[in-house]
């Protein structure tokens, strides 16, 4: 946004300079980009008086020109313009200057045999104008030796602000005044918008013309038909507003628009009404529909496009650009003036669309004010009459403005909390008021309603933010960050440690790492206790990937596959990651998971590879627990895996009855069949979200090593028990009956056959003892390996073989 200090001070009544206008937008949040100050860049181009204008001698295009600029002699310089003659008064540049407008250096010449130490100088060449027919012609009382930039009124700095998309009240002028008034860098001042009275009814109507009476794409649309109109070059004054922003004056009527736009924040077209055929209705394109635009181009519509229309078909784009066909000229005598709200989303969508970009649509698609729109066509009419004369007609509206009032409670405290600003009450109502927000005193507060201007402010925080940045945001005192102990707090919480945790622990069992999809295909799905609807997904990304996975091990599945599809047979691949059972957040769990097929090991002469078994997949799982702080002998071992799992060849690791740690074993052959994988495959689920919390421990985390100075003794017993009593109830029994030297207790062999009854088997336990205090005796020994049969014999029913 670019705007020049003059014009800025149309709107706000302030003696302030344009560095204290510089530092107070940049304090409210509207951040300077650049300066441009003429008067600054060509002081060193002065008046000079040309005492005399004679024919070159060596050329007839060439005048020899003596130039007074009050430094003693006149300075004589060689000169190709038409219109250089003695007496007149124009912009000399001595020799090293740059030219502004070309970019050249200047240096002293001589041109066929004259001397030339200087330059008088045209409108381009200054890069005021395009103008380069004649050099600048300066009035006769330009003060000779001056600089002429003020004497031309080109003292008047252009700023540019860079904006945030969400501050579309300070792409017009006024809104910037606005802001400064209220940082207290002047009082805004009132701005005309009374009603100019209308002398006839607009022989142009206006209706909405959407499907369904929805008018979203165009809720407001005010005309005014003027007649009479002569639409020629603008007054200077505009002519050089427009150009100090970068734009190129065309016509009174086109300028006024531009002006209007710049200034208030309200895009206006204007139609020659004479091209005009029926009524506008502002409605959505018909597809194949085609625009000659403004722009010299021609556009092909669909049916998403909004567009201004008459009985010739679009005469507009809706917030975007006019069409050529009904465009101003300088014969125009009778115009109709749009003002009109556009909904923003469909104006961008348009311009992305069509590739226009264009100061209506950057308004529009950032929202304007849309309680202006008939005052700006007040403003508008008003000032086509002044410039243009002409006889208005009364308004036609059809429509009206969306709701936009939101009501919000600023609490008193919040400034403070927030802002960290301590600002009284009755100021921030004052700072809001003078921001055009209306306020009302409340119990804790202030209820506040924005402006129509402001539809970016959307709760409490936004006020706030009102608040701090008119005080400053310099006025928010220092306040430094706590001091961090010399032992940084940990920024990993115990659930992502935990899921490293696992991943290293997989990884050294030497299975690969594999990333799946969290959707998997709803027969797949089902096979592992999914596909429930509320876990279907509404926009999947493929036919076959339409359900969130209730378990990891498909995904997984399907991975090793894809591999022995090419020729890879040994697969081991774990996941660590989230798994569904149902929609809710508890439903979601983070799940350790991995598959072996083919064989463990390499093939070596030594040693043949094992086959992957049911046995191994629970070893992945216990590594894994175990690394995870889990007391992985202390769990119980039952056949309770779920039914994708094979029932004979699987089972659960649980802690206690009811809290299951993870299930392991062969996966069912039926299921690798629905999956179109060969097997046998075996795998395991660890549940981390099921891992109980390590206890908080004074002092250190690890305890130091218990070594014994005394020497172990080891003891094997071979229990004949009951076929159905699991192995890991006799090593509980093992270690229950004296858990102060029983160290370590494990099965190393299992027998059933001949000298063992039937239904019944051998299990085989070897135990380490360790003392702490004292060298063992026989005596103890026996004790202690008596007391062991006795606990076996008790709780499984187990003889002594």
């Amino acid at each position: 946004m670019k705007f020049t200090l003059r014009w800025l001070k149309e709107h706000l009544d302030t003696t302030a300079d344009t560095a204290a206008v510089c530092e107070a937008l940049t304090g409210l949040g509207l951040e300077v980009e650049g300066i441009n100050d003429p008067a600054r860049d060509l002081a060193e181009f002065v008046v000079g008086y040309v005492v005399s204008a004679e024919q070159h001698p060596n050329a007839d295009r060439l005048r020899v020109c003596k130039v007074d600029i009050g430094k003693g002699d006149p300075i004589q310089v060689v000169c190709g313009a038409p219109n250089a003659r003695t007496g007149m008064k124009g912009v000399f540049a001595r020799s090293g200057l740059r030219i502004p407008g070309t970019g050249l250096d200047l240096k002293a010449s001589s041109i066929r045999g004259q001397a030339s130490n200087g330059m008088l100088c045209s409108a381009r060449e200054m890069g005021i104008s395009d103008e380069h027919e004649g050099i600048i012609e300066l009035a006769a009382d330009a003060p000779v030796g001056k600089p002429f930039a003020p004497f031309m009124g080109l003292d008047d700095p252009a700023i540019e602000i860079k904006l945030t998309p969400n501050r579309p009240d300070c792409l017009g002028v006024r809104g910037i005044a606005r802001d400064l008034a209220a940082k207290g860098l002047g009082k805004l001042k009132p701005l005309d918008t009374s009603a100019v009275p209308g002398k006839f009814d607009s022989p142009i109507k206006v209706r909405l013309d959407f499907a369904g009476g929805d008018n979203t794409p165009c809720p407001l649309f005010v005309g005014r038909y003027v007649r009479g109109v002569t639409n020629g070059p603008s007054p200077e004054w505009l002519q050089k507003r427009l150009r100090a922003i970068g734009l190129r004056p065309i016509s009174a009527l086109v300028d006024i628009t531009n002006l209007i736009t710049y200034d208030l924040n309200r895009p206006l077209h204007v139609f020659d009404a004479d091209k005009v055929k029926g009524d506008i209705r502002p409605r959505l394109a018909k597809p194949g529909e085609e625009l000659l635009a403004l722009d010299g181009k021609t556009y092909k519509l669909d049916g998403e496009v909004c567009v201004i229309a008459d009985d010739n078909g679009p005469e507009g784009l809706g917030g975007v650009m006019g069409g050529e066909h009904s465009g101003v000229t300088p014969e125009t005598k009778n115009v109709f003036i749009e003002a009109a709200l556009f909904d923003p989303v469909r104006t961008a969508a348009t311009g992305r669309k069509l590739g226009i970009n264009s100061d209506a649509r950057y308004r529009f698609e950032r929202g304007v004010d849309p309680e202006f729109v008939v005052p700006g066509m007040e403003v508008a009419t008003r000032l086509v009459i002044e410039l243009c004369s002409g006889e208005p007609s009364h308004n036609v509206i059809a429509g009206a403005a969306p709701e936009w009032r939101r009501n919000y409670r600023l609490r008193g405290s919040r400034v403070r909390d927030l802002g960290g600003l301590d600002v009284p009450l009755a100021e921030q109502q004052a700072i809001l008021g003078r921001l055009g927000f209306e306020t009302r005193p409340a119990s804790d507060g202030l209820d506040v309603v924005p402006p129509a201007w402001r539809p970016d402010v959307h709760g409490e925080a936004d006020l706030v933010e009102e608040v701090t940045r008119v005080v400053s945001y310099d006025a928010v005192p220092a306040v430094p960050l706590p001091r961090r102990p010399v032992i940084a707090t940990p920024a990993v919480n115990l659930a992502q440690r935990r899921v490293r945790i696992a991943r290293r622990a997989l990884a050294a069992r030497g299975l690969v790492e594999a990333v799946t999809y969290s959707f998997i295909a709803r027969a797949h799905a089902e096979a592992f206790g999914g596909g429930r609807p509320e876990l279907m997904l509404a926009n999947p990304i493929a036919a076959d990937l339409d359900a969130m996975r209730p378990s990891i091990l498909p995904g997984l599945i399907a991975a090793a596959g894809r591999n022995v599809a090419r020729g890879i047979a040994d697969v081991a691949l774990f996941e660590v990651g989230p798994q569904y059972g149902d929609d809710t957040p508890a439903g979601q769990r983070i799940v350790a998971s991995g598959i072996r097929r083919g064989q463990t090991g390499a093939r070596h002469w030594q040693q043949k590879p094992g086959d992957v078994d049911a046995f191994l997949a629970k070893a992945d799982a216990a590594a894994a627990l175990a690394q995870l702080g889990i007391a992985v002998d202390t769990l119980q071992s039952a056949a309770e895996a779920p039914a994708w799992y094979h029932p004979g060849r699987s089972g659960a690791l649980k802690m206690g009855p009811k809290t299951v740690l993870a299930w392991f074993g062969e996966l069912h052959p039926a299921v690798l069949e629905k999956l179109d994988v060969r097997g046998p495959l075996v795998g395991f689920e660890v549940f981390l979200d099921a891992l109980p919390a390590p206890k908080q421990k004074a002092g250190r985390t690890r305890p130091p090593l218990a070594a014994s100075d005394f020497p172990a003794v080891e003891r094997d017993f071979a229990f004949v028990v009951d076929r159905a009593v699991a192995a890991g109830e006799i090593v509980r029994a093992v270690r229950a009956a004296d858990r102060a030297l029983i160290a370590d207790a494990s099965v190393f062999d299992l027998y059933e056959g001949p000298g063992v009854a039937e239904g019944k088997k051998s299990v085989a336990v070897a135990v380490r003892l360790e003392p702490k205090d004292r060298t063992l005796t026989d005596a103890e020994i026996e004790a202690t390996a008596a007391k062991v049969v006795a606990s076996v014999a008790k709780q499984t029913g187990a003889s002594l073989r």
